[in-house]
């Protein structure tokens, strides 16, 4: 489990994060390119630190759950993006994280592989982000809770993310 608050953290958009200090206000869609490819490359180092399968406190991901929670986050929003670049205001499938990370066995994933398949899927986002362009940002989707995001304010709202667990698995 993350945190309870996790299941609607569209409050990213209006102010900055009190944990990460990251405040999407100052991110453009166009910049998420770039956030993107740096947060996937510094996790490779991660995912080498010896402690990488150890849990702080039971109830608090390891560097390695963080870490496939990421590369899955990486997959869930590349294809609603691609949603929203090709269809008209889609709906985005619920997706429950928790459930996900005890049926994947996130904790038991081979380290070295998860590096690799987050680093492409991070890759993958980051092309289909950086080939949006003029008034495709302002395309719009909505989740399964009802939140509607424009392409951009999706970005600003996904980049905010791993940049917040990257700072939850920081020394």
């Amino acid at each position: 489990m993350i945190r309870p608050d996790t299941k609607n953290w569209t409050w990213v958009l209006e102010r900055p994060c009190p944990e990460c200090g990251f405040d999407s206000r100052e991110v453009g869609g166009e910049d998420v390119t770039a956030l993107l490819r740096e947060n996937a490359a510094a996790w490779r180092p991660v995912l080498e630190r010896a402690d990488v399968r150890e849990r702080p406190a039971p109830d608090v991901w390891s560097p390695l759950e963080y870490a496939c929670h990421v590369r899955d986050v990486f997959r869930v929003f590349d294809e609603r993006l691609r949603l929203m670049l090709t269809e008209d205001a889609p709906s985005f499938p619920d997706w429950d994280q928790d459930a996900t990370a005890v049926a994947e066995r996130y904790g038991e994933q081979d380290p070295h592989r998860v590096a690799d398949e987050l680093e492409e899927a991070g890759e993958a986002l980051a092309k289909r982000f950086a080939a949006v362009s003029g008034t495709r940002w302002e395309r719009t989707g909505r989740r399964g809770d009802g939140s509607r995001f424009t392409v951009e304010s999706i970005a600003r709202y996904f980049i905010h993310d791993p940049v917040h667990h990257l700072h939850d698995v920081a020394r």
